[in-house]
This record gives C-alpha cells, structure tokens and sequence, in this order.
C-alpha cells in the first residue's frame, strides 16, 4: 500500500468527524445560519491566498514531473475556489477585503507554509484539504441541499476536475515518498486543523 492509500485509512474516521460537524451538516440541508457561512466564506477566502502560495512554495521545488501539477493546482485555487467565494460573498454579505484571520486559520495557514519548505512533507500536509473537500463534495453530491448558494459550493467540491486534481495530490506524495511516520504525523495534524476549521469564529 503506498504513503496515499495508508493515509486515505488514517483520515477517513476524521473525515467522519468532519461530516458530523454541525457546519457541515448545515451546509448539506441547506439551512446553515447565514451568519455562520459568511464568516466561514471570510476565513477560508483568507485561507486559499496562502493556499496558493504553498502551492507556489512548493512549485519551486518540485521536480520537472511535478511542476506543471502545482502551477495548475495554484490557477484553479486561484481562478476556481477564490472565484467561487467571490461569487457568494454578496449574497451572504461577506466582506473578504476587509476579513481578518481568526485563531484557527492563522495557526492552519502557518503550518502549512512552515511544513512547506520540505517538498515532500509538504505536499502530505496539505493533502487533507484536497483530499477532504474533494471526498466530502462527492458524499455531500449524493443528496445535494437544494437551496442553490449551498449546492453551489458542493458542486464544487464534487466536481470531477477537483477529485483529478486531488488524486495527482495523491501520486504526487507516492512519487515524492516522504518518510511515511513524518508524512502521517502532519497528514494527521492537518485533518486535525481541518476539523478546527469548520468552528468558525
């Protein structure tokens, strides 16, 4: 089994977590208080820009086979997640320009940017976001909430374009082959981060 796999076994119980949450379970009925998605939209809009620039960070020392992946990981962060919560910032009234990050999103932001000066060790750390979001938009895409801003940001995430995208993540660890105690060490902390993600400020 390679680093990916044993680290999908490792996170899945989080990632149960995660879906029981009641953020997320909010957002798949489609009757999350508007007050709460704002300030979560808020924080993870200032989470995606050092998104982007970890993925940077990473890009420039990634080998030859890897460097197209990050250079299109960092575009479709920045041109498709960031467009996404442009596009419901008005409609949940959310002020991304004048946002500040809370505790949660400052610690999260910061190990991954620290984590990102090794490449391998880099890449296992930030898996828990592409893999998680890609794994919950497929399970939340199973009974879609019907109310449309919701079912936006879940189509989002169930988009097969992202699972890709998040499955090279994966291959990408494999090929990079971190050592695999340090790799499920910061996977692990990242699902942790992940979770204290969702109690949004």
């Amino acid at each position: 089994m390679g680093i990916s796999a044993d680290l999908h076994v490792i996170g899945r119980p989080m990632l149960d977590a995660q879906l029981a949450h009641p953020t997320v379970r909010g957002i798949a009925a489609g009757d999350l208080p508007e007050p709460v998605f704002r300030s979560w939209l808020e924080q993870d809009y200032l989470f995606l820009l050092d998104y982007v620039r970890v993925f940077s960070r990473l890009a420039w020392q990634a080998p030859d086979g890897h460097l197209g992946d990050l250079v299109d990981l960092a575009h479709a962060t920045w041109h498709e997640e960031l467009d996404l919560h442009r596009s419901l910032a008005a409609g949940f009234g959310a002020d991304l320009d004048g946002a500040v990050k809370g505790p949660a999103c400052a610690a999260y932001t910061s190990f991954l940017l620290e984590a990102a000066a090794g490449y391998g060790e880099g890449l296992a750390a930030l898996y828990p976001c592409m893999w998680g979001y890609s794994t919950l938009g497929r399970l939340l895409a199973a009974d879609p909430p019907a109310e449309p801003r919701y079912r936006a940001w879940v189509d989002t995430y169930a988009d097969p374009g992202f699972a890709a995208l998040a499955a090279r993540i994966g291959e990408m660890i494999d090929e990079a082959a971190p050592d695999p105690a340090r790799a499920r060490e910061l996977f692990v902390r990242g699902m942790e981060h992940e979770l204290a993600f969702w109690d949004v400020p």
